[in-house]
């Protein structure tokens, strides 16, 4: 894959990223918030989007979704679970729901 194919695959998963992050909000705010781990305000800012503002926002070369595993253990325990898969996925849950939203800068 070369530089310019990488960028226009930033650009699809970025679009799709804020199309669904916007179907998410719109279905159930608090939700979506817990889900996508971003704050209110930024919750705010994605639902009252226009199409135009999406399509801009989403032509920018770095990803907008990033991965919410700051600790290691956590992705350990979604991608290691020797027991009861729901009972890991609820753990890690729980351990994610502690975290603060980030912010989009």
């Amino acid at each position: 894959m070369n530089q310019e194919e990488m960028m226009l695959e930033i650009k699809d998963a970025n679009l799709n990223y804020l199309m669904l992050a916007q179907q998410l909000i719109r279905s159930d705010k608090a939700t979506a918030i817990f889900r996508l781990g971003i704050s209110k305000d930024i919750a705010d800012l994605l639902e009252g989007l226009s199409n135009l503002q999406l399509l801009k926002l989403c032509n920018t070369n770095m990803m907008l979704a990033r991965f919410r595993f700051d600790d290691s253990d956590i992705l350990g325990m979604l991608t290691n679970y020797t027991k009861d898969r729901a009972q890991a996925h609820l753990h890690t849950a729980v351990l994610m729901a502690g975290q603060t939203a980030d912010a989009m800068a």
